[in-house]
């Protein structure tokens, strides 16, 4: 039986270019650390792309959090300890006072039509609601897009971020630690994302997929907008709790 719907943020919940948001985010802390490690800016932004693939990496064979790998690629190439109070004191004036000047132009970031209601409305239907959003930002990162797909007042059960994640999407493991926090079994959970190259967990656990972006992914239980979701949700869970129950 269904008991949470786990929602993905961008481009499902959020209208974002993501692209542009990721690179003019590291642009801007690449300019913190070159000032605090005196190292040119494209120098920084180099070791700080490194360090979210390596964090993002599909071959990852370490026990880390998101958070412990980052600091420790960091320290590794550029000798800064981003876990120094000074250090992390500048990066979140960053995250927390300036973040918001990222929200308009080319990132283009703003509420994607119908999320709410989908969100509220799983809500109405008595399931838990989380957001397993890819895990390579911080919690204040998680938080301004959120406040910027004006889903800040919503109170998601858990959101996955760089700090409590070991592994990102499309990682079984990432899943499976996300749902197991939250006391469920996969089976027990419906994914909503945009994403068929992440949404889906890879090897398959069990967890199905309720698909709201413009392709046709296979594996996915559903298909079509969130605004239409929001209508079918009932009656989706319902088909797929009679599915569950036939299969055992």
């Amino acid at each position: 039986m269904i008991k949470a719907v786990l929602f993905d943020l961008d481009n499902t919940l959020l209208d974002i270019n993501l692209s542009a948001f990721i690179a003019r985010y590291l642009w801007a802390e690449a300019r913190v650390l070159a000032r605090i490690g005196r190292t040119p800016v494209p120098v920084a932004y180099a070791w700080l792309s490194r360090c979210y693939l390596a964090v993002d990496s599909a071959t990852r064979q370490d026990d880390l959090t998101g958070r412990e790998l980052f600091d420790k690629t960091y320290l590794r190439l550029s000798g800064v300890p981003l876990d120094d109070p000074a250090v992390r004191g500048a990066i979140d004036c960053l995250e927390g006072e300036w973040i918001d000047h990222l929200r308009d132009g080319v990132t283009q970031a703003r509420p994607r039509p119908g999320a709410r209601r989908c969100v509220r409305r799983a809500q109405e239907l008595g399931y838990t609601v989380a957001l397993a959003t890819n895990p390579v930002f911080s919690p204040a990162v998680d938080s301004a897009r959120l406040r910027w797909a004006e889903l800040d007042d919503i109170d998601f059960a858990l959101v996955s971020t760089l700090e409590n994640s070991r592994r990102s999407k499309p990682s079984a493991r990432y899943y499976q630690e996300f749902i197991a926090s939250l006391g469920f079994v996969p089976e027990e959970c419906l994914m909503v994302g945009n994403d068929a190259g992440r949404d889906i967990p890879r090897p398959d656990i069990g967890l199905r997929t309720a698909y709201v972006g413009h392709g046709w992914p296979r594996a996915a239980a559903w298909r079509g907008s969130i605004g239409k979701l929001a209508d079918e949700l009932g009656e989706l869970v319902a088909r797929l709790d009679a599915e569950n129950e036939g299969c055992r």
